[in-house]
């Protein structure tokens, strides 16, 4: 074997249960199932695909998961046992999948717990589709599919896809998945190790390595942020932690016309390829996946910020240089995390007329008001040394009682100081707990609207 092997699956355990004949016992259905209740062999899985399967799903659409044990009493009644405990632990699936891919679509299609975990946001994966389309491209090879979320996508754009797992649940799912929404004439759902596919016969590759053995390393690390301020993050992932390693992922897609890459985001810029545009993604705030483009029409060495839903997009074609440092004015910035992770808040100083109120803090200061949609604005109405105390007696003196509490820098957490001022009364305001100077601050205001 490689010393690095391929997963082209997505995010599953490559082991599968041996099946035996149908019990009606429930501990034996119970054994078919991960600890999260998805179905991990092949033929569970084909039960749910029968018309049976089908109808005792839909039923289950509405179903509250804290009355499973009488819903599965009453459904094993009529029932083969497998099958029902392969539907509700799909119903539970469906439900948990919503927040992803919408009610309709998630109600009609099929998941594995790690599938509906690491599969793509439907809005980012639309997003990365018109990308596509918007180049011509007429036909991708998608390797390490998973369930098939961003197949999906591309089919709808009007894009034929070669989708590639190797593990055959996680292949079945994805075909499941293309007939249950009417695109399996654009989807070949190919079971294969993606390092055995020839790409050359496809106009673009899309490669999506599972982020196997997840984060590296131990304690926390800070990931500076190129053009100011400081992001703290999780652990740092290793690239060629991921299966297959980037390193062979960008191999694969340098050899195609034109190509993405899906990492994670809290991957460090100078392990970004020089061949590579960068792109970070949010989608309502939320920093959810960063992407590196290849091939025509690419700028190599660019980074971009892209939010969804409005899809606005900022960028830069190299790296900034550090942007100034002073005092706190009568607004604060605080950039969204797709534009920090791309290390373009210099450029968000560069449009405000601005400063940063520390050289390790992603916040952006002005005198004069600056609208944005890669910022939220509040204007800031008092800059205390933290001090617990008095803060309590400000915001008392104000009567303050809706109090949001926001830190960038400070190793107190929100809830502490909630419960710590007890905040009573009609009014309401933000507080951010960071440091300015160094120093720790806390500063008080309210959020700006936006245009």
């Amino acid at each position: 074997m490689a010393p690095h092997p391929v997963r082209t699956g997505p995010r599953e355990p490559h082991d599968t249960a041996t099946t035996g004949a149908p019990s009606p016992a429930w501990p034996t259905a119970a054994r078919r199932l991960d600890d999260n209740g998805g179905v991990n062999d092949l033929d569970t899985f084909s039960l749910l695909l029968t018309d049976e399967g089908r109808a005792l799903l839909a039923s289950l659409r509405e179903y509250d998961p804290s009355q499973e044990l009488a819903v599965a009493t009453r459904l094993r009644r009529e029932h083969d046992a497998d099958l029902v405990s392969a539907a509700l632990g799909q119903a539970r699936l469906r439900q948990r999948a919503v927040a992803k891919f919408g009610a309709e679509d998630a109600h009609r299609m099929f998941f594995t717990p790690n599938g509906v975990e690491q599969s793509t946001r439907a809005s980012v994966a639309a997003h990365r589709a018109r990308v596509f389309a918007s180049r011509g491209v007429r036909d991708v090879a998608d390797l390490c599919c998973g369930i098939g979320g961003d197949a999906l996508a591309l089919a709808r754009a009007g894009i034929r896809v070669l989708a590639v797992d190797r593990d055959p649940l996680t292949a079945a799912v994805a075909r499941a998945n293309a007939r249950a929404l009417g695109l399996a004439d654009l989807i070949e759902v190919r079971c294969a190790d993606v390092t055995d596919i020839d790409t050359s016969p496809y106009g673009a590759v899309f490669v999506d390595p599972a982020r196997r053995g997840g984060r590296q390393g131990g304690a926390a690390r800070s990931a500076s942020v190129r053009g100011g301020g400081r992001v703290t993050g999780g652990r740092i992932f290793d690239p060629e932690a991921y299966s297959p390693p980037l390193s062979w992922a960008v191999t694969a897609a340098l050899k195609a016309p034109f190509a993405a890459l899906k990492i994670a985001p809290g991957i460090p810029h100078e392990a970004i390829p020089p061949q590579a545009e960068a792109e970070w993604i949010s989608d309502g705030g939320d920093v959810k996946e960063a992407v590196l483009w290849f091939g025509t029409g690419v700028a190599p060495g660019a980074v971009r910020a892209t939010l969804l839903p409005s899809a606005a997009a900022l960028s830069a074609p190299a790296p900034l240089a550090a942007p100034p440092v002073g005092p706190v004015g009568r607004y604060l910035y605080e950039p969204d995390g797709a534009v920090i992770r791309a290390h373009l808040v210099a450029e968000i100083v560069r449009r405000c007329g601005g400063r940063l109120i520390d050289e390790t803090i992603a916040y952006v200061t002005s005198d004069e008001p600056y609208a944005s949609p890669y910022t939220s604005a509040y204007e800031i109405t008092d800059q205390l040394p933290f001090n617990m105390k008095k803060l309590k007696a400000l915001l008392r003196e104000r009567e303050v009682g809706v109090l949001t509490v926001k830190k960038r820098g400070s190793a107190v957490e929100p809830e502490e100081v909630r419960r710590k001022v007890k905040p009573q009364g009609p009014n309401s305001a933000t507080v951010f707990l960071t440091r300015v100077a160094g120093a720790p601050t806390m500063l008080i205001g309210r959020p700006v609207p936006r245009p």
